[in-house]
């Protein structure tokens, strides 16, 4: 990720014969783009600004420059009229997605001011500077017709938070899409035997998002816990004390097992370049294995807090839900349904093992469990709910049609009593009420696992799906 930073590309396209006709008319709009530069470049640094292409000559240049300079998303800033054959070089060449910016310089031309101009010449040339729409029927026909996907920011270059918003999802939804492209998912273990929803197919996640699975063995992780000295043990109980609440009846046994498994996650993590994990594994008949396998739950909580999200039972699927959510800021913990309460109208959700503790309502705390229901062994496990607060669930469904989907619901977290039971738990409350929200998300075939993240983020999903050319399903 280090070395292939985000790139976004820039050009304006304006007519060459406008140049000579109208003085002043060119560098005014190549000042216009360049302000729409510099607005870019604090969103992310990084703008490939090809300036203002102007003639199909200089088009073909620009598209074979935007392959060179390996650009993810383009920006075409559209300052007046121009011809199509300057705008479908570029973007045929790139190959990437393409944002037609239709932004005016101000919200009407000063209609006295204007006609008091007398000069056809200076009036037609100011109110070219104005005429941003112009040309954008003709290139979106232009695009349709060559089959190139292609979407729209309509309004002002100045003072317009409606059409900026959309361009800050726009980059947004670029940076998830280039994570993902680049993201290292690790696979440990093998699946919870039975849960035929959860099983993926891992190529078709590569051929959608990007992105490299690698195949890990339990084995070792169990032998680089071998090597974890006590003082190294010692450092992250206190840690656990400073992160977690860590309550009265954790046994220090306990404490310095995940510590131990704790501090080789983080070193399997790095020796593998990992930006997320999807794991399971009974461990049966191998002591160290289970050993491992049953004290990961905090050293996981860990990793998905710094933007490196854990999924069990292997759920691929969630694993990159969780990391989507994750990129784009607002966290992405492991849940499912729980149980129903229709006295306050809610679905009360959540899962064991990790969660994503940055987004907990309160200080996580760390319960000792006798038993891991379902699974093999015991040991420590955390207790949380989520912010209260604006929500969205995701899930990645896989489609009888071979193809992958995102599916996501707005909600709210909202404060109540929850199961105190050493997992995750929230209440959650949806505007559809939740016997129409459990339908609703249900009739679309999602696994039963899915991601919660903090805030609202539906037009930037939306946008993400774009990017990825995938369909997208708001139930509400």
């Amino acid at each position: 990720m280090k070395n292939f930073p985000l790139r976004i590309g820039l050009f304006g396209i304006g007519l060459e014969a406008y140049w000579s006709q109208f003085e002043g008319l060119e560098s005014r709009l190549k000042g216009y783009l360049g302000e729409v530069a510099d607005k870019l470049e604090a969103l992310s640094p990084g703008v490939v600004n090809l300036g203002l292409i102007d003639t199909p000559e200089k088009a073909l240049e620009a598209g074979h420059r935007f392959r060179q300079e390996d650009v993810d998303i383009i920006f075409l800033y559209v300052t007046t009229y121009a011809l199509s054959s300057t705008v479908l070089p570029v973007v045929k060449r790139a190959k990437v997605p393409v944002i037609i910016l239709n932004l005016t310089p101000e919200p009407a031309i000063n209609y006295a001011w204007f006609n008091k101009l007398n000069d056809r010449t200076k009036m037609t040339g100011e109110w070219l500077a104005y005429c941003a729409a112009c040309p954008v029927p003709e290139i979106a026909s232009v695009f349709k017709r060559s089959g190139i996907p292609f979407y729209q920011v309509t309004g002002m270059l100045h003072n317009d938070d409606i059409a900026w918003k959309e361009i800050r999802e726009w980059v947004a939804a670029a940076k998830v899409a280039h994570i993902m492209y680049h993201n290292r998912l690790g696979l440990m273990g093998n699946y919870y035997g039975g849960m035929l929803d959860i099983y993926s197919n891992l190529t078709l996640h590569c051929a959608t998002f990007g992105g490299h699975m690698e195949i890990i063995e339990v084995d070792e992780l169990s032998a680089i816990c071998q090597t974890i000295s006590d003082i190294a043990i010692d450092t992250r109980v206190e840690y656990f004390h400073e992160v977690f609440d860590v309550q009265e009846d954790c046994s220090i046994f306990e404490l310095r097992r995940a510590a131990r498994t704790s501090l080789a996650l983080d070193q399997l993590v790095e020796k593998h370049d990992l930006g997320s994990l999807a794991y399971y594994h009974k461990g049966t008949g191998n002591l160290a294995n289970e050993d491992a396998m049953s004290s990961v739950i905090l050293g996981n909580s860990l990793l998905t807090a710094r933007n490196i999200p854990v999924a069990g039972e292997y759920e691929v699927k969630n694993a990159q839900a969780m990391k989507i959510m994750d990129s784009f800021g607002v966290g992405g913990s492991f849940t499912e349904y729980y149980a129903m309460d229709y006295n306050d109208d809610v679905v009360l959700m959540g899962h064991d093992g990790p969660g994503h503790i940055a987004i907990a309502a309160s200080k996580t705390k760390v319960r000792p469990l006798e038993v891991y229901h379902g699974k093999v062994g015991n040991g420590l496990s955390v207790e949380m709910s989520v912010q209260h607060g604006p929500v969205t669930l995701l899930s990645v469904v896989e489609k009888q049609d071979g193809r992958l989907m995102l599916l996501f619901a707005e909600g709210e977290s909202i404060s109540g009593p929850i199961l105190e039971i050493g997992n995750t738990n929230s209440r959650y409350k949806f505007s559809i009420g939740a016997r129409k929200f459990v339908e609703e998300w249900n009739s679309h075939g999602p696994a039963h696992h899915c991601a919660v993240g903090v805030s609202h983020i539906a037009a930037k999903l939306k946008k993400l799906g774009a990017l990825l050319e995938i369909e997208v399903v708001q139930v509400c």
